[in-house]
């Protein structure tokens, strides 16, 4: 069974948490078949070895860790995949497949656009 891991940087302040957790239940809700998990690279005690864990305790052997992140930066190159890559190795038999930022999107600069006006 597949899932994914949504992993954004983290934040003092909680709402970010909130905020995620909102956007999930809209991926969610467009992808009900698919299990998914949040975690935050830190100050969170939603950390990427507990988002792993609860996938792996759903029975998901295949996890693709989606960054919440706008830029290919040194945390989506080096410091998600390591912090995922050490957590999967207490779960034999999970593949980890590492997903990309949104980078330029078209959708993206909509939306910009749109929170322009407001």
């Amino acid at each position: 069974m597949r899932g994914v891991l949504v992993v954004a940087h983290g934040s003092r302040a909680k709402e970010t948490e909130a905020t995620l957790e909102a956007i999930l239940k809209m991926v969610k809700g467009e992808m009900p078949e698919t299990v998914i998990e949040c975690a935050f690279m830190e100050f969170s005690e939603r950390t990427v070895e507990r988002g792993i864990a609860a996938l792996a305790e759903k029975g998901v052997t295949e996890i693709k860790v989606v960054p919440y992140f706008l830029f290919m930066g040194i945390h989506l190159r080096e410091d998600i995949p390591q912090m995922a890559g050490e957590c999967v190795k207490n779960y034999p038999g999970i593949k980890l497949i590492m997903g990309k930022p949104l980078g330029v999107y078209k959708r993206l600069g909509e939306i910009r656009a749109e929170r322009r006006k407001e």
